[in-house]
C-alpha cells in the first residue's frame, strides 16, 4: 500500500528528511515550495553529506502552494509541516485547511513548547505527533541542500489528557519509515517523554540562541570558551531543567544531558556554527521568541512558577524586535 507523505515547508530540514523518507518503496513524498519552487521543480534537490554522500531527491509531486496540493485530490497519510513556529506572525496550521483528511498525521517537526496547540485546535480529530530534531543541514541555494552531520529525531504523539491507540500506531510507523531510511537515531516516544525531550531543547535553545543575538553574532562554541558568559548560559539552563520537572510532574530523565555536560559539548565543537535565531536576526527575519521563550514562561506561570532568566532574554529580544520592525514600517512611510 503506497503512503503519501506532504512536506510543508521544504527548506533545509524539511528537504533532507523528505529525501531519506522517499527512499523507502512504499512512499510517495511530495513538497510544497515557496521561494525555491522553480529550482526544484526544474531540478529536485541536490543533497551533499558526509553520511549519506551526493545524490538527487526529486519529489514526487512539487507544488507551489498549498492549493495545488489540495487540487491533486491525494488523500495523505503524513503531512510534515517543517516552518519556523511563529505564532505572533502567523498561524500556521491555517495552511493545512483542505489538505488534512480522516487518517491524515500532521507532524510537527518544529522547535520550541506549545506548536502542537494551534493544530489540535484546528483540526481537533486529526492525529497530532510532535517531533524534536537536532539535524545540521543548510539550504545554501534554491534546492540546494548541505547536510553536516547530526541525524536524530525523536517523534511522540500529542496527546494531553488521553490515550488514542490510533495515534500511538501512526507515530510508530512513522518512525519505522524514518528508520527505513536509514536515520538510524530516529526514536518512538510517549507523549509525555516526547515533552520532556522539548523541554530539554529549550534548555539549550532558550540558553545559546537570545544569548548569541544579544552579545552581537557570538558563535556557541565562542560564548561557552568566555567565563562571563559560561555561568549566563549554565544559569539559564539549570533555571529551564529545574522549572520543566515541575510543570511537567516528574523528573527528567537520568539520561538527559547537564548543563555542564552541554557546555564541555559544546567548546569541543569548534565549527563556529551560529544558531538559528542568529541567522534570523542578522537576515532581518523575525525570531522564534514565542515558542522558544514566550510559550516556556506562561506554560510555567501556569503553574505559579518563574524563570526570571528565560524572562530577561524574552523582554529585551521582544523589545529589540518590535523596535527594529517600527524602524522598518516608518523607513517605508
Amino acid at each position: 500500500m503506497t503512503i503519501n507523505i506532504l512536506i510543508v515547508g521544504a527548506g533545509a530540514v524539511g528537504a533532507f528528511y523528505a529525501s531519506r523518507l522517499a527512499l523507502v518503496s512504499s512512499t510517495q513524498v511530495s513538497v510544497i515550495c515557496r521561494s525555491n519552487y522553480k529550482a526544484v521543480k526544474a531540478n529536485g534537490f541536490a543533497i551533499t553529506s558526509p553520511k549519506y554522500g551526493s545524490y538527487t531527491f526529486t519529489p514526487y509531486h512539487t507544488f507551489a502552494n498549498p492549493r495545488q496540493a489540495i487540487d491533486s485530490k491525494i488523500k495523505w497519510d503524513y503531512i510534515v509541516v517543517s516552518t519556523k513556529a511563529l505564532p505572533d506572525v502567523s498561524d500556521d496550521s491555517e495552511i493545512l485547511e483542505g489538505l488534512v483528511g480522516e487518517g491524515t498525521a500532521i507532524v510537527l517537526v518544529q522547535n520550541g513548547l506549545g506548536v502542537e496547540e494551534p493544530y489540535l485546535k484546528r483540526f481537533p480529530s486529526a492525529i497530532i505527533l510532535s517531533a524534536v530534531t537536532i539535524v545540521s543541514a543548510a539550504q545554501t541555494e534554491h534546492g540546494v541542500i548541505k547536510h553536516n552531520r547530526w541525524t536524530r529525531i525523536s517523534v511522540g504523539p500529542y496527546l494531553p489528557g488521553s490515550t488514542s491507540w490510533v495515534a500511538i500506531e501512526s507515530n510508530k510507523r512513522f518512525v519505522q519509515l524514518l528508520q527505513a531510511g536509514e536515520i538510524k537515531d530516529a526514536e518512538d516516544y510517549s507523549h509525555s517523554k516526547l515533552q520532556m525531550v522539548r523541554w530539554h531543547k529549550i534548555c539549550i535553545n532558550g540558553a545559546f540562541n537570545p544569548s548569541a543575538v544579544l552579545s552581537n553574532g557570538t558563535t556557541n562554541n565562542a560564548m561557552s570558551m568566555d567565563p562571563e558568559l559560561y555561568i549566563h548560559l549554565k544559569g539559564v539552563m539549570d533555571e529551564v531543567l529545574e522549572t520543566a520537572p515541575k510543570v511537567l510532574g516528574t523528573p527528567l530523565p537520568k539520561e538527559f544531558a547537564t548543563s555542564e555536560a552541554i557546555l564541555k559539548s559544546t567548546q569541543k565543537n569548534t565549527s563556529g556554527s551560529k544558531p538559528s535565531m542568529l541567522l534570523d536576526w542578522e537576515q532581518g527575519k523575525h525570531m522564534e521568541l514565542e515558542v522558544i521563550l514566550g510559550n516556556p514562561i506562561r506554560i510555567a506561570r501556569e503553574k505559579g512558577l518563574e524563570m526570571p532568566r528565560l524572562q530577561t532574554l524574552y523582554a529585551l529580544l521582544r523589545k529589540a524586535q518590535e523596535n527594529r520592525d517600527r524602524a522598518k514600517s516608518q523607513s517605508h512611510l
